[in-house]
């Protein structure tokens, strides 16, 4: 999994795993989801991030099971 800020658009990219986009959804007016040939998730960006999601504020935390 990769998160990209690109502070010059104020947009986010989360890519969860590297796959050839299949289709592509619009969720919102700021919000694209890409899927790959089986329906899965391969990223979610998100426009005008800093107002949508509160980048680049940004934490990761990572839970033990």
């Amino acid at each position: 999994m990769r998160v990209r800020y690109f502070a010059d658009t104020d947009t986010l990219l989360i890519e969860f795993r590297d796959a050839p986009v299949a289709e592509t959804r619009d969720l919102d007016d700021n919000t694209i989801l890409d899927l790959d040939g089986s329906g899965q998730v391969c990223a979610i960006t998100v426009e005008h991030a800093s107002r949508h999601a509160g980048a680049p504020a940004f934490s990761y935390e990572q839970v033990a099971a």
